[in-house]
């Protein structure tokens, strides 16, 4: 009878030669093990959280010559990632239509997978924004700032992202639970969307999880309305 799981937290120094990522995920996968591994910030080595039997995550551990290995809870992840790597791209477009909103954005198999968001992002975790998914837009639609029949648009903010959470993407989206880490001009660090009402107008709530970036009682949005491709706001656009 399987043992039950457990789960290990590891650093990998960084001596020559140091595995990779993409190496020590390989080794993982082999193993039957579950859950992430990313560089560490300094020291050239890594950081892994594994899960699985017990005998596999020792096997690992030797393998990979990890050290400062501790015994954590289970998380329940469902892959075995590659973290701090791009997913891809990632926009955020303030949109004057018949209402004026923020179109979230984010580069998903070659389209950008798409939520309206009323009341734009907040690095306030406290503010759950709500976010209505739209459908999916191109990705030459990115760049697109100027006017639009009565309306316009301008880049409000742009950059790369981190998929993250247990599940793998884009099956996280369909569950309805998604984690994101923003690398943008305006919007950093851990983000989740979290589907409140399926359906073929689906509702979600954009929020921004407590770290380092985390800013509560700021307003973002108010503080900072310029397009970081013009340095003009939509008023200015509109005239």
């Amino acid at each position: 009878m399987p043992a039950d799981p457990a789960a290990i937290r590891a650093t990998v120094p960084g001596g020559p030669p140091p595995p990779g990522p993409d190496e020590a995920a390989a080794r993982a996968r082999a193993l039957g093990l579950l859950g992430w591994v990313r560089r560490a910030e300094s020291g050239g080595g890594l950081l892994l959280h594994a899960e699985g039997e017990p005998p596999a995550l020792e096997r690992l551990a030797a393998e990979l010559g990890a050290t400062a290995v501790a015994p954590v809870r289970v998380e329940g992840h469902e892959q075995f990632a590659v973290r701090g790597v791009s997913a891809g791209a990632f926009v955020v477009q303030e949109h004057a239509a018949t209402a004026r909103h923020f179109d979230l954005r984010l580069e998903v198999d070659g389209v950008m997978r798409s939520w309206a968001v009323p009341k734009g992002p907040s690095l306030d975790p406290a503010a759950k924004r709500l976010a209505l998914q739209v459908p999916d837009h191109d990705l030459d639609h990115n760049a697109f700032e100027g006017r639009l029949g009565d309306g316009g648009v301008i880049v409000w903010d742009r950059g790369t992202y981190e998929q993250g959470g247990r599940v793998p993407w884009p099956e996280a989206i369909e569950r309805g639970h998604a984690v994101l880490v923003l690398h943008g001009e305006k919007l950093r660090g851990g983000f989740a969307l979290q589907r409140t009402r399926p359906g073929p107008k689906a509702q979600w709530l954009l929020v921004k999880r407590r770290d380092d970036d985390a800013r509560p009682g700021s307003d973002i949005v108010a503080e900072r309305p310029e397009s970081v491709l013009s340095g003009r706001t939509l008023d200015e656009l509109l005239g």
